[in-house]
């Protein structure tokens, strides 16, 4: 869960670097959006609506920067890439001065912006365009970030990132590709081209048979997310929790359990024995986790460290990261149901081009 060069989604920025900051609800409240390398439509529609309803309701302003689409409102096309988000940034674009109007702006960054070797150039300029519409003031954040995964905000909440020694994905796809690693754990891992591991030893732990099953000398059968107690955390930062249904099937085990008995096995035990201890550590290192359906809001002050810091970016457009609505994720790869929406969509995207 990092940009391509390895350095966290807003590492300086803190929590207020990565988390929808607005809040889902608190789209309402905006009197202006700006969308920066996202389709919310595809990436997250039950946000997308939040947007076309204040759209519908007030006419609110929508600017986008980045690929052409159809959102289910109209919006002010602004341009493809970073130098109309710098103009932007600097004041030039014409859609600043909408942004600066406005008594609640809100800025939504995607990850077709982000998830780009210059990520953090990016995000940079983002926060500088955010501060420059005065988005973030003492009563209102619209500096919000749009993860696409659904796990992403919960392992950046626990810092689930490469240490000052570790590697980033695509340091390590070219360590197993060049010889120089001999073995890589794939804990859930599917979104990987599985090509560039080479001849490494691959440990898969996952559910659904995916990608990373495919390629895998061992596999981990892990427990569904209906299998399982869970803490999940959504875009805000607000955690949450899911019970289990029913029992894992076969050899299957809740995760927790499996990593636990692996860290046994090669001799450093991790110090929980169950799911209650495990619980007590969480919450003793992130603490806000234990408050469950609740947003605690980041503390934005820490977005000027993002706004001063500088980086080069490249002039490349954005490209959302959805190309297949119906086929994000693996459990939904596995789905006969969401392979033939998946199929009768690209059949009516196909006339729909011809006519």
């Amino acid at each position: 869960d990092c940009r391509q060069d390895g350095s966290p989604l807003g590492e300086k920025g803190g929590r207020a670097g990565y988390l929808f900051n607005a809040t889902i609800a608190g789209i309402e409240e905006a009197d202006a959006v700006l969308l920066i390398g996202t389709n919310p439509r595809q990436e997250a529609p039950v946000l997308n609506t939040r947007i076309r309803k204040i759209w519908r309701n007030r006419v609110v302003p929508i600017g986008l920067i980045g690929e052409r689409t159809d959102l289910t409102y109209a919006y002010h096309y602004l341009g493809s890439g970073p130098e109309t988000l710098a103009e932007l940034a600097g004041g030039a674009a014409s859609f600043a001065e909408t942004l600066m109007k406005a008594e609640r702006p809100l800025i939504i960054l995607g990850s077709g912006a982000v998830a780009r070797p210059d990520g953090a150039a990016i995000l940079n300029l983002a926060v500088k365009a955010a501060l420059k519409a005065g988005a973030v003031k003492q009563d209102w954040n619209g500096f919000s970030v749009l993860n696409t995964a659904a796990a992403r905000v919960g392992g950046l909440d626990i810092g689930a990132l490469p240490g000052p020694q570790g590697m980033n994905t695509d340091q390590i796809l070219n360590g197993c590709g060049s010889g120089g690693i001999d073995v890589v754990y794939l804990l859930g891992a599917d979104e990987i081209d599985m090509r560039r591991l080479g001849k490494a030893f691959v440990i898969y732990q996952g559910t659904h048979g995916d990608e990373g099953a495919h390629r895998a000398d061992i596999i981990l059968p892990g427990s569904a997310y209906t299998e399982k107690f869970g803490t999940y955390v959504n875009v805000e930062g607000r955690p949450q929790t899911a019970r289990r249904a029913v029992f894992p099937p076969g050899d299957a085990r809740e995760d927790w359990a499996i990593i636990r008995a692996f860290s046994e096995v090669i001799g450093r035990p991790l110090p929980f024995n169950n799911l209650h201890e495990l619980h007590q550590r969480l919450y003793k290192d992130v603490p806000h986790l234990e408050h469950i359906d609740v947003v605690r809001p980041a503390d934005a002050s820490m977005l000027q460290d993002l706004a001063a810091a500088e980086g080069k970016w490249n002039a490349a457009a954005f490209i959302n990261p959805v190309k297949d609505f119906y086929l994000t994720n693996p459990i939904a790869r596995s789905s006969t149901t969401m392979a033939l929406l998946s199929k009768l969509r690209g059949e009516l995207t196909s006339l729909q081009a011809a006519e």
